[in-house]
């Protein structure tokens, strides 16, 4: 039996933990496992790799996708037909989906194709979004690294600001990733609980209203001096339009944003007076492997595992989730969901972990344990010593 793994979205620091999973655990139980190369993208022109003896330790501690990822979305029945043809071909009966929303979606159509077919193929997915806004799962492995990178990037920030503010910068934005939810966003003030974090948080579960925003910046100023602020990408209008939308849309069809962070500096320094500085994490976010959350590590690595494991059980169909049995002590449990639940679906912020623009206590409780533990990559000449693979 042949097995194959891709990755698929936007990458995280830990996606490829969950690949060691998948292929570690396929190799356990006996599959001949192989990886597409760019995703769906690779797969329709059959760059495949053996992944049987591949040395795969390297993938524990490197960032973003080792074997490539890809934004295609399934969209026309040549690709799909194409796609049976070269799992017929190669002999293809085991499919592990690495990815979000889209790519939830894109499994689940194979399973489908694969059933109406009446070709014999298991399609499990493996969650992955720094977004962490899939439903169905109570987080997704990559958000706890991110979460925890921006977590420590604003107290760093934050501390910056402090020293500077009497003569320079007094209002410091940072502009985080997160098109429909604020999970990663909210993340920003988790460093309240050692003392420093951000002072106000733009969700986009929280319609903007500029005016109140200018009075809570005007408010923190007055007090302090100086103020943090995070905004999501995706921070939104009272009427459902983005404040940061760039006027086209992606290849899976989302609006593209980008630029709230200035255009929030923009209002502060028109209405306000005062002096701001606007920083983008961007790739940095979700591919910052160095300071990854361990727990956040060991997750992806069993998530991967999970999803081997299920198929072999004939649980397919469907994508691995966590189900959380306590905060206190922390403690999970995997189970799974069908894809169908889960494809272009979009897990909000509970209203109940949000206030205004700051975060609850509810949501320290969920989040921190997320990021506990650090799983640090070999150094090299005092630098992380990843690997690459020669992918062409």
């Amino acid at each position: 039996m042949k097995a194959l793994y891709a990755q698929s979205g936007g990458v995280t620091s830990v996606i490829n933990a969950s690949a060691y999973g998948v292929i570690d655990e396929a190799r356990r139980n006996g599959l001949e496992i192989y990886v597409g190369i760019n995703g769906v993208t690779g797969v329709l022109k059959e760059k495949f790799l053996d992944a049987t003896e591949l040395d795969i330790e390297f993938l524990r501690y490197t960032p973003a996708g080792a074997f490539g990822s890809c934004r295609k979305k399934l969209k026309s029945e040549s690709d799909i037909e194409k796609l049976f043809e070269i799992f017929r071909k190669n002999d293809i009966r085991y499919f592990f989906y690495n990815g979000g929303n889209d790519s939830m979606d894109t499994a689940w159509r194979l399973q489908m194709e694969a059933q109406k077919r009446g070709y014999e193929l298991k399609v499990v997915g493996v969650p992955k979004t720094i977004d962490n806004d899939l439903p169905h799962t109570d987080h997704c492995p990559g958000y706890g690294s991110a979460a925890k990178y921006i977590a420590i990037a604003m107290m760093e920030a934050a501390l910056d600001l402090r020293s500077m503010y009497v003569d320079s910068t007094q209002v410091f934005v940072m502009e985080i990733m997160g098109r429909h939810a604020g999970w990663l966003a909210a993340a920003a003030a988790l460093g309240w609980v050692n003392g420093i974090g951000a002072d106000i948080v733009l969700l986009p579960e929280e319609p903007f209203n500029k005016d109140e925003f200018i009075a809570a910046v005007d408010n923190v100023v007055s007090k302090k001096g100086h103020c943090a602020i995070a905004v999501a990408e995706g921070l939104k209008y009272p009427d459902g339009f983005f404040v940061s939308d760039m006027g086209f849309t992606d290849s899976f069809g989302n609006r593209q944003l980008g630029g709230v962070g200035f255009t929030i500096a923009g209002m502060v320094r028109s209405e306000l007076g005062l002096k701001t500085h606007v920083a983008i994490p961007d790739y940095l976010q979700r591919s910052g492997r160095h300071i990854a959350s361990a727990t956040d590590v060991q997750e992806a690595e069993m998530c991967g595992r999970m999803a081997v494991r299920y198929a072999l059980e004939d649980n397919y169909g469907v994508m691995v989730t966590m189900e959380r049995v306590s905060d206190d002590p922390y403690e999970i449990r995997y189970s799974s969901v069908p894809l169908n639940l889960v494809a272009e679906q979009t897990k909000m912020l509970p209203k109940d972990y949000f206030d205004k623009f700051a975060v609850t206590e509810k949501f320290f409780r969920y989040a921190l344990p997320l990021i506990q533990g650090e799983f640090y990559p070999p150094f090299k000449n005092g630098l992380p010593d990843y690997k690459l693979l020669d992918l062409k």
